[in-house]
């Protein structure tokens, strides 16, 4: 049975169903983990010398005697000693709130600690989100109190690409801002182009890439590729955009199809929250997880080197300055 926890420690993503809140899903994962570990066949307990009295046959009649015999411990008797596993750390990676639903990442065993080193690697997520024309809600969703009804005829599928152009271009902007890389190094502009340059530290939520999947108003879908996000600012996107097109829109449905390197396909259904598949599904993922964490490393020492750059720049810079005003003392400032 240790053998079958052994096999325990990793990253593997669930799906979320809307409705239910990321502690339940975890719990019910937690829940069904223990209950299978607990009912595999357990090792048969224990033996113990004991020396008990007995009766035999002797010369003057019955004499009492020590016989060696070898019993079970009861003490690891399944109705004395309980479950085996009485607990199993079971985290979770970048929340999704009771409405949205789509790929949960969650860690356990050692997994937890590569939760921590995903975390810090800053990486993307994709979503779709559906949304509706002619609405607007105190909370951007449709389940919301209705505050305002509008018309949407009006509204084009090329003048919502010109705002979701707008939308990604205003984020790229500060992307790269956050990003505080120097983009005159090659390795920089290299991974410019390929899109994937990302701030190492907490920022603002940040899109860097948003298109438009469905137009058949008033009903829409987007495709949202985005970073230290909440579900709820994505609401409020799709509320702006309405805004924007002189209209109204509220959010329908959030669902995230894709987190670092866990996609739709790597997302165990509910049936399939088995010891078994999540075994399974740890070893899968461990190479696309170690892939991710590298990758990330090797972008740290760009990032590292930029900085080291730029501030080597600034120390000439300052160097340059304090020679001038030695030489030029009447350029210094009176």
């Amino acid at each position: 049975m240790r053998a079958a926890k052994a096999g325990l420690h990793g990253l593997f993503a669930v799906y979320k169903p809307p409705g239910v809140p990321w502690k339940g899903v975890r719990d019910a994962v937690e829940t069904k983990l223990l209950s299978e570990l607990n009912s595999l066949e357990r090792p048969p307990p224990s033996q113990q010398v004991r020396f008990l009295p007995s009766t035999v046959e002797g010369k003057d009649g019955k004499e009492l005697t020590l016989t060696v015999t070898q019993l079970p411990v009861l003490a690891e008797h399944p109705l004395v000693s309980g479950p085996i596993f009485t607990y199993l750390k079971v985290g979770a990676g970048h929340r999704l709130d009771k409405k949205s639903s789509g790929v949960f990442v969650l860690g356990v065993g050692r997994g937890n600690k590569l939760l921590g080193d995903v975390y810090r690697a800053h990486l993307s997520r994709t979503y779709t989100v559906r949304g509706l024309f002619g609405k607007a809600t105190d909370d951007f969703s449709d389940t919301g109190k209705l505050i305002e009804k509008t018309t949407f005829d009006h509204i084009t599928g090329e003048k919502l690409q010109r705002i979701l152009a707008v939308i990604q271009g205003s984020n790229h902007k500060a992307l790269l801002q956050y990003a505080n890389i120097d983009l005159k190094t090659q390795e920089a502009y290299e991974l410019a182009v390929k899109g994937l340059i990302r701030p190492m530290e907490k920022s603002p939520p940040l899109i860097t890439a948003i298109r438009c999947l469905q137009f058949e108003p008033p009903d829409f879908q987007l495709e949202i590729h985005c970073m230290h996000e909440t579900q709820q600012y994505l609401r409020k996107i799709v509320h702006e955009i309405g805004l924007e097109l002189k209209s109204t829109a509220v959010c329908t449905q959030v669902r995230r199809v894709r987190d670092g390197a866990f996609t739709l396909d790597d997302a165990l259904l509910r049936i399939q929250w088995t010891l078994r598949s999540i075994r399974n599904a740890i070893l899968q993922s461990r190479l696309k997880v170690k892939t991710e964490l590298r990758n990330t490393m090797a972008y740290q020492e760009i990032f590292a080197g930029s900085l080291r750059e730029r501030e080597a720049r600034l120390s000439q810079t300052i160097a340059d300055c304090e020679h001038s005003k030695g030489v030029m003392p009447w350029l210094q400032t009176q």
